[in-house]
């Protein structure tokens, strides 16, 4: 059995542990209750949100039930000029979103998740417990947890070698 030391991501934005003798599931790594946006929203307002968080991708809830998502991708394409879409104040997340976004539970593991999300080139998947949005894990919160796992394996060498 491998050892149950945990690595740390302490002092920083978000803090994350990881056992390391066995697969994380989502539940361990998602950001837990992200902020999100309705399809009645403005543009406008999922932007606003998005500056004021530091976030890239908003979950689209319509009644408590989980539709889409909303990525800064998505509305800077639409906001660009070239489209010729009505001006942004004009425009709502329901003109934007992606429906069918990438769902996950959060009892899925990580490497099943990195694997898909890679293949694909998705860049969240929105996790689920019991059919209800729970949190978001992004490629940003990838980067997290494989920072963790680096320096669980020990400090850097000399800094001479070669990749």
């Amino acid at each position: 059995m491998g050892s149950r030391r945990r690595a740390s991501l302490v002092g920083t934005k978000f803090e994350c542990w990881v056992l390391v003798d066995h697969m994380p599931v989502m539940a361990s790594v998602m950001t837990p209750f992200p902020f999100y946006v309705e399809p009645g929203d403005s543009l406008r307002r999922a932007r606003e949100l998005m500056a004021q968080h530091e976030v890239r991708h908003l979950p689209v809830l319509e009644r408590h039930k989980l539709v889409g998502i909303l990525t800064d991708r998505d509305m800077k394409r639409a906001l660009d000029p070239a489209l010729g879409l009505p001006p942004s104040d004009e425009l709502f997340v329901r003109d934007v979103y992606v429906p069918q976004p990438y769902v996950v539970d959060s009892g899925a593991p990580l490497d099943q998740v990195l694997e898909h999300m890679a293949t694909h080139h998705i860049g969240s998947a929105l996790v689920t417990k019991h059919g209800r949005l729970a949190g978001i894990f992004t490629a940003m919160d990838a980067c997290r947890v494989y920072c963790a796992h680096l320096r669980r394996l020990g400090p850097p060498r000399s800094g001479t070698e070669v990749a």
